[in-house]
């Protein structure tokens, strides 16, 4: 049985893979640079999913405005790590153990937000379990950019191909990221 909250991540000793959906000027930039570029905006949250098929919710198998092109970012696990280590909640639970006011400086203070949202299927249905994103503002999008990225590539061809396929009816699961449960600690 998949535990609720889980990292599930296509990963290896080194890296570990996210996703993320921009616009072809921010896309292309990327995959020339290997990093975000000019085009990319260094002072707004930027939010990190290791889960292909809640990025294909997101971005709607790339088809939504702004999101055309899906890209898929190999991070230095250390990087993905620290973010996870440090990320505050993005929203305030009572059951968390501590105070609205305590949670509101731990939100001020920290770089990095965490939300488990229900992880979808092939059709954007919930899922009983939970997927992780990362949002990243301020020195942890900078660490992001400038030390954690590793390889980036546009796989707009492979989301669109398996897109048709889905559509067509057919099982495209043997064709999707071979994503396993990330070990954490």
């Amino acid at each position: 049985m998949t535990p609720e909250r889980e990292i599930r991540a296509v990963y290896n000793d080194e890296t570990i893979r996210v996703y993320q959906a921009y616009n072809a000027a921010i896309a292309a930039e990327a995959v020339r640079l290997g990093t975000f570029g000019s085009q990319f905006s260094m002072n707004r949250m930027t939010w990190i999913k290791p889960s292909f098929l809640w990025m294909m919710y997101r971005c709607g198998w790339a088809e939504k405005e702004n999101q055309e092109h899906v890209l898929a970012i190999d991070l230095k696990r250390s990087g993905f790590d620290y973010a996870v280590q440090h990320a505050v909640q993005s929203s305030y639970y009572p059951e968390s153990g501590i105070t609205r006011e305590e949670w509101q400086a731990a939100v001020s203070a920290s770089d990095v937000r965490i939300q488990w949202d229900p992880e979808k299927d092939l059709h954007g249905q919930n899922l009983p379990y939970r997927s992780i994103q990362l949002g990243l503002r301020g020195d942890a999008v900078r660490r992001y950019v400038s030390e954690w990225m590793t390889a980036v590539a546009d796989i707009t061809p492979y989301v669109k191909d398996l897109n048709r396929r889905r559509q067509n009816g057919e099982d495209i699961a043997a064709l999707l990221p071979q994503e396993r449960p990330y070990p954490q600690g």
